[in-house]
């Protein structure tokens, strides 16, 4: 299997690409910043928020076929804002360029290798994005996970005709930098359970919105 994971220079992007490695799947791991040293795992450069890097990528990955496509790259920048005064327009920007139109882009410029494969797209949104479950705050953060999942939706509609499957995930609440020390699951959790959900995923299941331990999650 050849597969490529956006993101996945650290946190459960790194976590995945480790285990399906070990599994013996081909990875591609996209990074904009310094990469670990493991082995079997081929970086490529990209910002997702960026078209030209988009290009670039998409010109040197041209005519190998991608099996399963990752978009795991993502911020969250409005934990500690507040309503009267935080939130500022800067940041809903920067949040929704990575979350939303960086997915998209992915997607989009790396489409012809999917299709070529028949493959499968996995796009980690959150439990944060749902319309059911709505606790109040983190407002851009949750807008663009939401954004996220819609997108997700509307594209299984549209590439189910391609033989090609999109699912949307929550990942957990996992120890990362994002999720932090108090996290409910550890990033090797995390990740085993969401590769098994990608493997699962199949065009009977495609616009799934499903927790990483493959309960069904409301939209």
């Amino acid at each position: 299997m050849d597969m490529l994971i956006t993101g996945a220079n650290r946190g459960i992007g790194l976590a995945m690409a480790r285990h399906a490695v070990a599994g013996g799947a081909q990875v591609i791991g996209t990074h904009r910043g310094a990469t670990p040293a493991v082995p079997g795992i081929d970086w490529q450069a990209l910002q997702v928020t960026d078209p030209a890097s988009h290009q670039d990528m998409a010109a040197r990955l041209a005519g190998r076929p991608i099996d399963l496509l990752v978009c795991n790259a993502g911020v969250l920048l409005d934990g500690q804002e507040t309503l009267d005064s935080g939130y500022p327009a800067a940041m809903w920007a920067e949040t929704l360029a990575v979350n939303v139109t960086g997915v998209f882009l992915t997607i989009q410029s790396l489409l012809p290798n999917v299709r070529a494969a028949k493959g499968k797209i996995a796009i980690i949104s959150s439990q944060m994005g749902s319309d059911t479950k709505a606790p109040g705050g983190s407002y851009i953060y949750r807008a663009s996970k939401a954004a996220a999942l819609n997108l997700g939706r509307n594209l299984a509609t549209d590439l189910r005709g391609d033989g090609v499957a999109v699912g949307i995930y929550h990942p957990g609440w996992v120890r990362t930098d994002m999720g932090g020390p108090r996290a409910d699951i550890s990033e090797d959790e995390a990740a085993t359970g969401l590769l098994a959900r990608f493997a699962a995923l199949s065009l009977a299941t495609t616009g799934c919105f499903e927790n990483w331990d493959g309960r069904p999650h409301p939209f």
